[in-house]
């Protein structure tokens, strides 16, 4: 196994499944946030499963609503 496969490896083991993150909905907004960000520990590189989720955005005036409606149109 290269180097890269096995940073990419223990990588992947470190990162928390978002499928296990519990999110009380009896919180206030605020704290639900503060409780997933807790849980998740960066939410900006998860996984789900197997795959490895990186979030990041574009420097544009698109709102995330926007993308995801061209998004499902163009499939």
């Amino acid at each position: 196994m290269t180097n890269q496969m096995q940073t990419s490896s223990s990588v992947q083991e470190q990162l928390v499944d978002i499928r296990d993150v519990k999110i009380d909905r009896s919180l206030p907004s605020e704290d639900r946030v503060k409780s997933f960000v807790k849980q998740i520990k960066n939410p900006y590189l998860f996984k789900v499963g197997g795959t490895v989720v990186r979030v990041s955005f574009a420097n544009t005036q698109n709102t995330i609503t926007d993308n995801f409606i061209n998004m499902i149109a163009s499939m």
